[in-house]
């Protein structure tokens, strides 16, 4: 059975097909199962726990997955004690139970962390009292005598208080002065409030400390005795979280006469098709198999080159396309780069970030995120060439800079309307209409393809008079067409278009409500763009405000070059850019990634009418991670 085919970004969203399933209930758990094995078939389900089962299954999965994380990481070798931490270590040791082991000696070193602490603290307050026999004192107060403890400023401290009651002085720092008084009665006071009397003395407190420290060590010690059992405890993660896709897909299958009948329905790639159909023929089982289509919600996934997969997060981030939606993540991925460098616009920020993508990528857990660094660093190094900025320098006059790298650079004033204007703003407010206008393009195309030609006039009509506008005033500026030429076009430009967004916005509406549905729509239009072109001045702004920062280390740094301290002035001078810079770097890399995502996901995705509801395509597996 086949249904028509809703058009897509064949490009990038793979084709999937439908799956109806119809088995006897005994049979829907080996059927999963046997799913889950394929690894090809997205089963609905619930996206969270959906009763106690599920709940514990995903708790026990993600415990697992965070233990074999925590475990992965544990690594002392800076450690004062690693020495002994490592002598402590039992290379021979089996555990039956690695996760309960490891969470015991989590929180037994936790606890001698905190109590280490609070014994510092106590060593701290009876440091003053010395070494005394605890046994002896409480003894004292069995035959009548009253041990009191006192510590007071130096000033307050007076001598003749020892003609009171027996008094003995226990330490005299110069500024503060501990005693104890021995009486058989309340016959004296003294001008100055008791203190606590000290639970332990010096010696105890020492050997607390001691103790604590070395239970410490052996805490570390069997974490790393523990660390060989990472991959295990991953494993076990993946079993539990596979089982709570197969229990989610279960809980959310459908039943028929009377619960003896179970269905299932379950998207897969086309491509995979007949692999497929093979497999299901052989488990003896009825489905039935249709085109996808917009209504049944597929889930989405991408194709791509590995280029653009490495912006699929970012899309995520908003949200994936529905079936019958347009893939936006290769104009992310294009557009997205380009506003990072414009951002950073610094050619020795993106040396830096491209060196550093390309050594991380050497560590298989950060290749993903390497990659997409080494991109936005050699973008940014590009860039940073043609604002003609290097660690804030501005190289455009630097003799050694030949001509024609010069003449790619961007640089001076560009007279527009009769005023001079800096050539790197109208630059990012090009590119911020370049933008915009793709995203209406696209708009327009998608509608058409949705709606039909008739029903998408209105959008048609303000695409044609926004991009036909920037395309014809561009040209005219390039003198390349006749002025009355342009004019013409102009006028007939601007009647096509205000026929499709006055009187034909709705074809099936009366054209008096089309005029001031049209008028209506005008006013949101013009204020928008005019707000949204302008948010692309920020591209300029952050590049500037960079730059304008590292060159003022520069200047500072060059300033310490004066002082007639040799040696020490060139040790200032290194350190105060090495700060500067990487304090300049971590702002400016933090601005570049959120502001060109505020562009894509407001500007962009705002005037393509992009929806961004549909679910990523999570096929039944063997082993399941968290994501």
């Amino acid at each position: 059975m086949r249904r028509k085919k809703t058009w897509r970004n064949r490009a990038m969203i793979e084709k999937m097909t439908k799956y109806s399933f119809i088995l006897l209930s005994g049979e829907s758990e080996e059927f999963l199962r046997k799913l889950s094995e394929l690894g090809l078939v997205d089963i609905s389900r619930s996206s969270k726990p959906v009763d106690e089962t599920s709940s514990d299954l995903l708790a026990s999965g993600t415990e697992l997955t965070k233990a074999a994380s925590r475990l992965d990481a544990v690594d002392f070798s800076k450690d004062p004690s690693v020495k002994d931490i490592e002598a402590a270590v039992n290379k021979d040791d089996s555990c039956p139970d690695p996760l309960s082991a490891y969470k015991g000696a989590v929180e037994k070193l936790d606890a001698a962390t905190a109590g280490l602490t609070q014994a510092y603290k106590e060593l701290e307050n009876v440091r003053a009292w010395g070494e005394f026999d605890k046994a002896a004192l409480d003894g004292l107060s069995e035959k009548g005598y009253k041990v009191r403890y006192y510590c007071v400023s130096k000033k307050k401290y007076d001598a003749s208080w020892a003609t009171l009651c027996p008094l003995a002085e226990i330490a005299d720092n110069g500024k503060n002065v501990w005693f104890v008084t021995v009486s058989d009665d309340d016959g004296y006071s003294f001008p100055v409030e008791e203190c606590t009397a000290p639970e332990v003395d010096i010696r105890a407190a020492s050997a607390r400390i001691d103790s604590l420290r070395q239970e410490i060590v052996e805490c570390k010690a069997r974490l790393l005795e523990l660390k060989k059992y990472a991959p295990a405890l991953r494993e076990a993660a993946g079993k539990d979280l596979a089982e709570l896709q197969l229990h989610l897909a279960q809980a959310g299958s459908g039943s028929a006469a009377e619960g003896l009948i179970t269905t299932f329905v379950g998207f897969a790639p086309t491509e995979n098709e007949e692999q497929l159909c093979s497999e299901f023929d052989k488990m003896d089982v009825i489905y039935v198999k249709e085109d996808a289509v917009k209504d049944d919600n597929p889930p989405i996934k991408f194709k791509g080159n590995w280029f653009t997969r490495l912006f699929t997060v970012l899309t995520d981030m908003y949200g994936r396309p529905v079936y019958d939606e347009f893939d936006p993540t290769p104009y992310i991925s294009i557009f997205f780069t380009l506003f990072f460098a414009m951002c950073m616009g610094d050619a020795g920020y993106g040396l830096l970030l491209l060196v550093g993508g390309l050594i991380a990528s050497r560590k298989e857990s950060m290749k993903s995120l390497a990659r997409l660094v080494s991109v936005l660093g050699g973008a940014t190094l590009i860039m940073g060439i043609i604002f003609h900025t290097v660690f804030g320098t501005d190289i455009y006059g630097a003799s050694w800079v030949p001509d024609w790298l010069r003449a790619c650079m961007i640089s001076g004033n560009v007279s527009f309307a009769g005023a001079e204007y800096d050539a790197q703003m109208l630059f990012s407010i090009l590119i911020g209409i370049i933008h915009i206008s793709l995203a209406m393009v696209l708009k327009t195309i998608y509608c058409i393809r949705r709606n039909g030609f008739i029903n998408s006039l209105g959008t048609l009509g303000w695409t044609l008079l926004i991009v036909g506008g920037v395309i014809v005033g561009g040209i005219s500026m390039l003198n390349v067409i006749d002025a009355t030429v342009t004019k013409w076009i102009v006028i007939v430009l601007g009647s096509v278009s205000a026929a499709g967004i006055f009187l034909l916005n709705d074809v099936h509406r009366n054209p008096l409500l089309n005029i001031g549905s049209g008028l209506y729509e005008t006013y949101n239009t013009v204020t928008g763009l005019l707000g949204d072109v302008l948010s692309y001045l920020r591209l300029y702004a952050l590049g500037l405000a960079g730059g304008m920062l590292g060159n003022a280390f520069n200047e500072l740094g060059s300033s310490l070059l004066g002082l007639d301290i040799p040696g020490l002035n060139y040790f200032f001078y290194v350190l105060l850019l090495l700060i500067g810079h990487t304090l300049n770097l971590a702002m400016s890399a933090l601005g570049a990634f959120v502001h060109p995502l505020r562009l894509n996901f407001l500007e962009f995705f705002k005037n393509s009418g992009y929806e961004g509801t549909g679910k990523a395509y999570h096929p039944l597996t063997t082993k399941e991670t968290l994501e």
